[in-house]
């Protein structure tokens, strides 16, 4: 399905890598152009969000990591700004 990313539109930087089938453990397989493009190796870590309406998303921990540092440094500036006003 290699070409098929771009035969449906899919933005540049976007991708869709084709369907997966839960097996009877429950598990999946990343597909291979996945893994490669995104550098997942057997034995890494995988981070699993899920949301009732848009589904599951599989990220590497220090993406959300990344996020939350960020919004932490937003909050420690709101609380400068806080002190600084009393």
């Amino acid at each position: 399905m290699p070409n098929s990313k771009h035969i449906l539109g899919v933005p540049g930087g976007k991708h869709i890598f084709g369907t997966v089938r839960v097996g009877e453990k429950g598990q999946i397989v990343i597909p291979k152009e996945a893994r490669e493009l995104f550098g997942i190796q057997p034995g890494d870590t995988l981070l699993i969000l899920g949301d009732d309406k848009s589904g599951i998303i599989v990220t590497p921990p220090t993406l959300v990591k990344d996020a939350a540092m960020r919004v932490f440094k937003k909050m420690d500036q709101s609380e400068e700004r806080k002190d600084k006003e009393e």
